[in-house]
């Protein structure tokens, strides 16, 4: 039986902006439906914690990268295009809410 691999995500965003919460909402509800229980998500506020930002390269906010597995991947926007979201980050389009 295959082990199916664990997906770590990070989102950066710009406080607790509207779009900035609409964004994680975004993501937290793709990961559910096409990686339930398969990925790590964690939420970066550029403004609390900017070194980590400056480290990432980030240039614009919500970005979120696809850390792992490799190669890495990077969306930007508040990520409500679902589709392109799977496609630019290369994550399965499984849907978790259809059975």
């Amino acid at each position: 039986m295959m082990t199916a691999e664990r997906y770590s995500l990070r989102l950066y965003v710009a406080g607790s902006t509207p779009r900035s919460m609409q964004a994680v909402k975004n993501i937290r509800n793709i990961c559910e439906r096409h990686l339930a229980g398969l990925y790590d998500l964690e939420v970066i506020d550029i403004y609390q914690h900017p070194e980590a930002a400056a480290g990432a390269q980030i240039i614009a906010a919500p970005t979120l990268i696809k850390v792992s597995p490799a190669p890495a991947r990077r969306a930007i926007g508040d990520l409500s295009n679902e589709q392109k979201v799977l496609s630019t980050l290369s994550l399965p389009i499984i849907d978790h809410h259809e059975n």
